[in-house]
């Protein structure tokens, strides 16, 4: 049976490198819906080579462009939410790919999950932001939700050969990003160039800055909690530069087992789209001789203080998690924009944590109010750092 896919964020990294693993197995997979920010040229392109019988765009009058660049073909456009929302819930997809970046994909997300869709999620801010809700909403309507981050997936891999309850804690692994050698006096003066240039993987330009300061992983430790239902005491992160080895876990006896291979992100986008079989990938292949050694050391906390505010966001619960989120892509934005220094980012996430007043996170208008909430304080302080320049 051809699986029929809905791919959200189709023009961003994991939505292409989605659709070349689909290109490449036309006889298994079929697009059905697509959507994307603002790249209307490259959606554009890749409505005329998939076909997908619905497509969205952000802002209406992009989709106004689009309709007139696409009036020879038989499809229907849309924007904003709502349109985020008819691609999520299209009826005959089975799999959506959530791939859009940000908190964007929560609503659309969600969406989908309660439409009974199968999720490939890549958008590690559902979780974050509402794990409780779509964990309740996953399990009340049958979804299964397979993992897409390289070091979820690789857990979700490694436990085909283990037991939940056997499970003493699981490791993510992180390069430690560009910045792994500076210090934090150093980072100071980090430029936006240096900031994006990531030394093992191909991002886009949020996960990448995200990425340098370890708020990547913090988040990633959150989703690990909602989607393996573990405690946050289970998980650790370890600093891993070649990024070979993507997830390990450790089993009560003692017993170590990873999954490790080149870092590509079309491997864990197969085996989502896919599962429970694999695909034939025609890429590199590991050759751990040529690599020689792999290294290892344990994160510092005080010179990433982001990761710590991960970890200390979803012990405190509720709608901290949430604020740590928007806070960061509030900085991370004002940043790319050259408004603020790089070690500022840290400093706006943990002021704005430390003002807000957790509520519960178990329905939507709370976590939403939390989020419009945290952007606006982030903002004062990106704002009274600009007034000091």
């Amino acid at each position: 049976m051809i699986k029929k896919i809905s791919i959200l964020g189709s023009t961003g990294s994991i939505g292409t490198s989605t659709l070349d693993v689909i290109a490449a197995h036309t006889d298994k997979f079929k697009v059905v819906g697509l959507t994307a920010c603002e790249n209307i040229g490259k959606l554009e392109e890749q409505i005329r080579r998939y076909k997908p019988s619905i497509v969205s765009v952000a802002k209406e009058k992009s989709a106004g462009i689009l309709k007139d660049r696409c009036k020879d073909l038989k499809i229907e456009i849309h924007s904003g939410v709502e349109g985020l929302i008819c691609v999520s819930t299209l009826p005959e997809a089975d799999i959506v790919v959530s791939a859009i970046t940000g908190s964007a994909g929560l609503i659309p997300t969600l969406a989908a999950v309660k439409a009974g869709k199968t999720i490939a999620l890549a958008n590690k801010e559902t979780m974050v932001m509402a794990g409780e809700i779509v964990t309740k909403e996953a399990d009340k309507n049958g979804v299964r939700i397979l993992p897409v981050d390289s070091e979820h997936s690789a857990i979700f891999q490694v436990m085909h050969g283990g037991r939940w309850e056997d499970v003493d804690r699981v490791i993510l692994t992180a390069s430690g990003g560009p910045f792994l050698k500076w210090s934090a006096e150093e980072k100071k003066s980090a430029t936006l160039k240096e900031a994006l240039r990531h030394p093992v993987w191909n991002m886009g330009a949020k996960v990448t800055i995200d990425s340098a300061t370890l708020m990547n992983k913090g988040l990633e430790v959150i989703e690990a909690k909602w989607l393996f239902n573990i405690s946050v005491n289970q998980i650790n992160v370890l600093i891993h530069p070649q990024s070979i080895i993507h997830s390990l876990v450790e089993f009560r006896d003692g017993s170590v087992m990873a999954q490790i291979g080149v870092p590509d992100m079309r491997v864990p986008i197969a085996y989502a789209l896919s599962y429970p079989e694999r695909l034939d990938l025609l890429m590199a292949r590991l050759d751990l001789a040529s690599i020689g050694m792999l290294t290892f050391e344990n994160p510092d906390m005080k010179k990433f203080p982001c990761l710590a505010y991960a970890y200390h966001a979803i012990k405190e619960g509720g709608t901290m998690p949430a604020v740590l989120n928007s806070a960061n892509e509030a900085a991370v934005r004002a940043f790319m924009q050259e408004r603020i220094g790089f070690s500022d980012i840290e400093k706006i996430v943990g002021e704005t944590m430390e003002k807000h007043n957790i509520m519960r996170a178990d329905t939507l208008d709370n976590v939403l109010h939390a989020d419009k909430w945290a952007r606006e304080e982030a903002e004062k302080e990106i704002s009274r750092i600009e007034g000091k320049h």
